[in-house]
């Protein structure tokens, strides 16, 4: 496997993070390695131990391994860029989040709550020596309805997971994201003290 992709995906950080921080990136390059059994578990563990708003935890999730009802589904609503290079992919997850509360009432942040145990998914899976990528490019009504979801628990994103593969197996144009430098915004643009805009003095 070339490493090219792993030298040049590493961060140009401003301060020093958490290594998990730093080695995670999105690859679309994905090799045929099925994921273990215990890994998922541990992953999917992380995911459970998710903030969440009056501990509501509105999250689910569901798996699909390659071949199987729910991969195939889950690939037949991607946008074309997207079918590309997730068909590299062993595994494909569906994040979904729970809108009502155990009351019933809007859970006004069950989207944030998703958020948090993707997030969760994503650095345990890292650990685990794995790569996450999360998709927003699918139909989320026609997937919902192929795999008869029911309402009120919403389809917000996808994500693929496996091991990192090959980037000289993608398309020619795949390959160049695959290879291009990471980069954020500086971190003056977003974080703020004492009024909205101004830059914060710890930084």
């Amino acid at each position: 496997m070339n490493d090219d992709a792993e030298i040049i995906k590493q961060p140009d950080l401003t301060y020093e993070i958490n290594p998990l921080l730093v080695k995670r990136w999105s690859p679309r390059a994905y090799g045929d390695k099925p994921v273990e059994k215990g890994k998922l578990q541990r992953i999917v563990e992380a995911a459970r131990w998710a903030p969440s708003g009056s501990n509501h935890q509105p999250w689910m999730f569901l798996f699909g391994f390659k071949g199987d009802n729910v991969y195939n589904a889950a690939f037949a609503t991607l946008v074309e860029f997207n079918r590309l290079w997730v068909k590299t992919a062993p595994v494909i997850g569906l994040a979904i989040g729970i809108e009502t509360n155990p009351k019933g009432e809007l859970n006004k942040s069950y989207q944030y709550d998703l958020g948090q145990a993707v997030a969760m998914i994503t650095i345990q899976a890292t650990a685990e020596g794995l790569y996450v990528h999360q998709i927003g490019g699918f139909n989320r009504e026609a997937l919902a309805d192929q795999l008869k979801i029911p309402a009120g628990f919403h389809v917000m994103a996808l994500f693929t997971l496996g091991y990192r593969g090959n980037p000289e197996a993608l398309h020619p144009n795949l390959k160049k994201l695959e290879l291009t430098p990471r980069s954020r915004k500086p971190l003056d643009e977003f974080v703020f003290e004492g009024s909205f805009g101004q830059k914060a003095s710890f930084l």
